[in-house]
């Protein structure tokens, strides 16, 4: 978990607050930040339309790549867009826009060009949506040269990247895990609180093997079975939070290790988990 500077202060959000917050905080610092989606008044952002007017706040009709590109325009003209594609599987739909030129305009013109925008995506699983609104997509994007992802896992992690992809000159690609939108912990109220892309967050140190999380994983019963596991085994574990969704997080890994305990709880709690694998990115498919 992060944890904000002892001198800061501190107050209670849920994840999805989290966003709102770091939203409104980085609009409020940079008049060059706007948020463009679909419905955002509806899906977290109206606690927004109380502040800033239609000049920075984008309804925009469904059309994925069509506005995912007018937001890459924004952002090569020298604002900063939010592009809030709602749901993860929506991410496929604006793919070419996101690979073909947010990712690559940069390298094209000799560093000539920034794309500075965040790309926001939330992932919906367990719920009973359509196979259509239900994929974690970051697998698909993690090797895009020129594109940075993230998935935080806690309200503090969620505020302090997503500041920090505001205000990178890159793309940035933020997946959002619903099943921790009520999630809460203390979160600095710093307007400068980030959290730096691509450092892991080592939350316990140990010897005996490694575990690498990403997002909502090591939530409720996965942490039960790992716990379970940890007790029988009497195993000393390392247990690092993946934020940046490619392997340059080079602290502290021990990747076969990981692979080693992940079979390891698949094949002794399979009564837990009958219709899931354990890998060794922490995913469950």
């Amino acid at each position: 978990m992060s944890s904000p500077p002892m001198s800061a202060t501190v107050r209670e959000l849920t994840y999805l607050n989290a966003i709102v917050e770091a939203q409104r905080e980085e609009m409020l610092r940079d008049e060059r930040v706007i948020l463009i989606g679909e419905n955002i008044d509806i899906y977290g952002g109206s606690p927004l339309f109380d502040t800033f007017d239609a000049r920075r706040l984008r309804n925009v009709p469904i059309s994925e790549n069509g506005f995912t590109g007018m937001g890459i325009g924004a952002a090569l003209t020298g604002l900063r867009p939010i592009v809030d594609l709602t749901i993860a599987s929506f991410v496929y739909l604006a793919a070419d826009q996101i690979i073909n030129q947010a990712a690559k305009l940069r390298y094209m013109t000799g560093g000539q060009l920034s794309v500075p925008i965040v790309f926001r995506a939330c992932t919906y699983y367990n719920i009973c949506n359509a196979a259509q609104h239900s994929d974690r997509p970051y697998p698909f994007f993690m090797n895009v040269p020129g594109l940075k992802i993230v998935a935080p896992a806690t309200p503090a992690d969620m505020k302090g990247l997503l500041k920090a992809a505001v205000r990178d000159d890159d793309p940035v690609l933020v997946f959002e895990d619903m099943s921790l939108w009520t999630k809460k912990e203390q979160v600095s109220t710093d307007p400068d609180f980030l959290v730096p892309i691509g450092k892991a967050d080592v939350k316990r140190s140990g010897k005996d093997v490694t575990i690498v999380s990403i997002a909502g994983w090591m939530s409720g019963n996965q942490q039960s079975v790992i716990a379970c596991f940890i007790e029988e085994n009497r195993v000393l574990r390392e247990q690092i939070g993946r934020r940046r969704m490619r392997l340059s997080d080079h602290q502290r890994r021990r990747l076969a290790k990981s692979e080693v305990c992940a079979r390891k709880l698949d094949d002794d709690h399979r009564s837990h988990q009958s219709d899931r694998t354990v890998s060794a990115g922490g995913t469950r498919q």
